[in-house]
């Protein structure tokens, strides 16, 4: 029955809003604002000195036919993305089924893998080149040891980007702790039941375990990637002078926007090699929700 709000209604409606009105503020002036203001320099050629004149595309023809950098740095990301988000799902996974074992200790090994994830980001990209360093790294020294001769990582193009996903793979404790959050959650009676008929670990493992975690390895999924396509700090702090170099190879396209925004004053070109990201991510996003239907189930046997 249709019926207008009570008092008491109105005091708790204007009581919610009273609560929720930081947030509120907070999106609308620190992000709602700024991201209609972007799109709208995106069609323009806004240079944070000059008025902004409409010119319509252009910033959008020039990215994809007058900008070759584009292209390298969209290739650059693309790669990274293609490497570090299997490995670091992959070893998270290794990892939490590990640690999820009922051995002495279990809970200093949780802790000492958790730990590169609350160091801060440019003291540990600092520690990393340390490590990587060619002649005096330790994990070429390491190398050594056993008779292999390191790579030079950070100053050879070919293993710049793997080098960006060893540190990012080095720090994956929060995923890790998903999974073993997640394999703790499983009935134990499936366990038993398979234990029953005669399933070895591997078999338990695939046909039970990785199924019930499906739900958790879709958002670690979508997460990591996310994460891994606005790679930004490491090659600006890793790469050579901060350009992305040796040979272009740390130049991914958050630092290609960075570069165009405030070294070059490209504002509108910026914006709108911004927004194609935004266009990028959404559609991988929106493919992932549409195969998660075939491999994501839960306890029930639900899709």
């Amino acid at each position: 029955m249709k019926r207008g709000m009570t008092k008491r209604e109105k005091k708790e409606a204007r009581a919610g809003w009273l609560f929720i009105s930081p947030w509120l503020i907070g999106f609308t002036c620190l992000t709602g604002g700024p991201l209609l203001f972007s799109l709208y320099a995106s069609f323009t050629n806004y240079n944070m000195t000059s008025r902004m004149d409409f010119v319509g595309l252009d910033n959008y023809i020039r990215m994809f036919m007058k900008d070759p950098v584009f292209w390298k740095s969209l290739g650059n990301t693309l790669y990274y993305v293609l490497l570090a988000v299997p490995s670091s799902c992959v070893c998270a996974i290794f990892l939490a089924t590990l640690l999820n074992r009922k051995v002495k200790g279990t809970s200093v090994f949780r802790m000492l893998f958790y730990l590169p994830t609350v160091l801060s980001g440019v003291a540990v990209y600092q520690l990393w080149i340390q490590l990587l360093a060619p002649q005096s790294g330790l994990i070429n020294s390491a190398l050594r040891l056993i008779g292999i001769e390191g790579p030079s990582w950070l100053a050879d193009p070919s293993w710049t980007k793997p080098s960006l996903v060893m540190m990012r793979v080095w720090a994956l404790g929060t995923s890790m702790l998903l999974y073993l959050s997640s394999m703790n959650s499983v009935s134990k009676d499936l366990y038993e039941a398979a234990d029953i008929d005669g399933a070895s670990f591997l078999q338990k493992f695939r046909k039970i375990t990785l199924p019930q975690i499906s739900p958790i390895i879709f958002f670690d999924i979508i997460t990591n990637m996310t994460g891994a396509f606005q790679v930004f700090q490491e090659a600006l702090v890793m790469s050579k002078n901060g350009k992305g170099d040796p040979a272009g190879s740390l130049l991914f396209y958050n630092l290609h926007i960075y570069d165009e925004a405030f070294t070059r004053y490209n504002m509108g070109y910026a914006s709108a090699m911004a927004w194609f990201l935004l266009v990028i991510v959404m559609a991988i996003t929106l493919i992932n929700l549409v195969a998660s239907k075939y491999w994501v189930h839960t306890e029930e046997g639900e899709t």
